[in-house]
């Protein structure tokens, strides 16, 4: 009966009380409300889409890279041995290759330089909302109200209420938006945010390939755009394409053929004959930072606060580290007995995680636009570039520490430690 509690959109209307309601129970959003559940806070987790439909297959095609430090956060959860229940499902990256075009010039990060640990995982979005909604059933303070919806939420500085669609009537402590990056709490509570389209359209598919892909990840900086080839479980690959945006159209309107043509001249023939398997799917690309990430008592994590170009993978990882960061700080203050809405426990959240989610920001936008430039002098200068970062040891693995993770002041999860 509590799971089916946990889980049903046809109680009848009630009024329940919680400590923090999230609002989003996407994978940074539930990830959040399995972590300060594991710590002892009750929490409420609403979506509007119904779990079943969150992982099917033909839902969303997408992976994501999972940085080290990120893993750990998830193992301390408890969502990382859930990714292993069914048989292995997530893909360690062993290298990295990053080149520009058909340049001979390039940059390669091996794991061998800093360790056994791998630099990171590919996993597929769909596992890990298996993972992690197997996780919440399991978790007796944590209630996912899905699908559902939110009506109306009212904030003073007493308290938070929030009404579903059900009727079911929540009051709590917080709330947290982690509704993405068109967050209607976001815009509820005036809270304003800088950004832009990218003239850009990211195109993803999945492909099978004749020769084994060794756990290397590929980074190709074409003209239009970032070409990424991540490796996956059972010899395949997923592609985040990126191309013009007045090109996108005609290359995803074109028959199997024609598209595999397509794919095969910017893919070349390392991995031999490449076949796409299922679906393509598409999306827009955007910056987006909101200017503040709290209001009274909201706060915003994930899309909601920042949404990045894809170019380093690190989006995800990105919201992850929101996770830990928020949970620490709340289950802190719950500790000493302070208000988890209260104005000075979210200012430090805010402190922690404004400036590393600024500067990937500003990485990432800026190599987008060096990258997809084809000026001789710029193309010559990050050819040299990437030759000499390849051949400077020490910067090399300063860099891949940053592509791990292990950059920065870390929060207690992503350092492998429990709340």
């Amino acid at each position: 009966m509590a799971e089916a509690a946990h889980f049903s959109s046809t109680q009848a209307p009630s009024a329940e009380s919680t400590e923090v309601v999230i609002v989003g129970g996407g994978m940074v959003g539930l990830t959040l409300g399995c972590a300060l559940a594991s710590g002892g806070v009750e929490v409420a987790v609403i979506d509007r889409v119904d779990p079943a439909e969150l992982t099917g297959q033909a839902f969303d095609g997408r992976v994501s890279a999972i940085a080290f430090a990120s893993m750990r956060a998830l193992d301390t959860i408890g969502v990382w041995p859930k990714l292993l229940e069914p048989g292995d499902q997530n893909q360690p990256i062993h290298a990295i290759r990053v080149s520009d075009g058909e340049s001979l010039l390039f940059l390669h990060y091996d794991q061998r330089e800093l360790g056994d640990d791998p630099l990171g995982y590919i996993v597929e979005n769909r596992h890990m909302r298996t993972a992690l909604f197997a996780l919440a059933r399991q978790m007796p303070k944590l209630k996912l109200f899905a699908p559902n919806g939110l009506v109306w939420l009212d904030r003073t500085g007493s308290g938070v209420v929030a009404e579903l669609v059900d009727g079911t009537r929540l009051t709590a402590r917080l709330a947290v938006a982690a509704d993405g990056r068109n967050s209607a709490l976001r815009r509820a509570a005036g809270i304003r945010t800088i950004g832009w389209s990218y003239p850009q359209t990211g195109i993803v598919c999945t492909v099978a390939h004749e020769l084994p892909h060794r756990g290397i990840a590929h980074e190709r900086f074409l003209p239009a755009g970032p070409f990424a080839i991540l490796p996956m479980c059972g010899g395949r690959s997923s592609l985040v394409w990126t191309e013009r945006e007045d090109m996108a159209p005609a290359i995803l309107a074109l028959d199997e053929n024609g598209f595999s043509d397509e794919l095969a001249d910017r893919f070349g023939e390392f991995l031999g004959r490449v076949t796409v398997v299922g679906p393509r799917w598409h999306y827009p690309l955007s910056l987006l930072h909101a200017d503040r990430y709290t209001d009274e008592r909201l706060v915003l994590v994930g899309d909601a606060a920042h949404a990045i170009h894809p170019i380093a993978g690190q989006g995800l990882n990105l919201g992850l580290r929101d996770v830990g960061a928020l949970a620490e700080v709340l289950i802190d203050a719950r500790r000493l007995g302070l208000d988890l809405g209260d104005a000075n426990t979210l200012v430090r959240y805010q402190r922690w995680r404004r400036f590393d989610n600024m500067l990937m920001m500003a990485v990432t936008d800026g190599l987008n636009r060096l990258f997809s430039n084809e000026l001789a002098p710029l193309r010559l200068a990050r050819n040299l570039g990437l030759a000499a970062v390849n051949r400077l040891p020490p910067l090399k693995r300063l860099f891949m520490r940053h592509a791990m993770g292990l950059v920065g002041e870390l929060p207690r999860l992503c350092r492998g430690e429990a709340l």
